[in-house]
């Protein structure tokens, strides 16, 4: 079973209709496949956690605080049986990956523009940018990121 059915589908899910579209589900794709190729759910030499490789202090206090996604965060921690605390959730996105999931799609909702259209692999660049703030972007890795993502899509 691939990623999408086994994280990203059931947070979708889990977040509701307003959260959920194919823009989405291809953006938490290859950020996804970006930041740690589901293969890392520690980064290495860092302190980002899950395969989306949020920070403490970062994207998940972000996503927590932010106005816009403070509530269904705190709905999502709490239908999977977390209390809504930064340091368990931190603990958490390393394992759980219907909650790193929802949580990477509450980080992208925090962002005033619309999601790219699939298959624009700038503008998706852009937005990973913008959202996730990578310390060290690899450019040149994110276009093979993102096709991966589209094939995922496809299958």
């Amino acid at each position: 079973m691939s990623f999408l059915q086994t994280a990203i589908n059931p947070a979708l899910e889990l977040l509701g209709p307003k959260y959920t579209s194919d823009e989405a589900r291809v953006m938490l794709l290859a950020i996804g496949y970006q930041e740690s190729r589901f293969e890392h759910r520690r980064q290495i030499g860092g302190p980002a956690r899950g395969f989306f490789q949020f920070e403490s202090g970062g994207g998940l206090r972000g996503v927590m605080e932010h106005a816009s996604t403070e509530h269904a965060a705190r709905r999502v921690a709490t239908s999977l049986v977390y209390p809504f605390k930064r340091d368990v959730l931190f603990d958490a996105i390393i394992h759980n990956d219907v909650l790193a999931a929802a949580f990477a799609r509450l980080l992208l909702w925090t962002d005033p523009r619309p999601l790219p259209a699939m298959g624009d692999t700038s503008a998706s660049w852009e937005f990973y940018l913008r959202n996730w703030r990578p310390g060290k972007p690899h450019k040149s890795t994110w276009p093979q990121c993102y096709a991966w993502a589209l094939e995922d899509m496809a299958a």
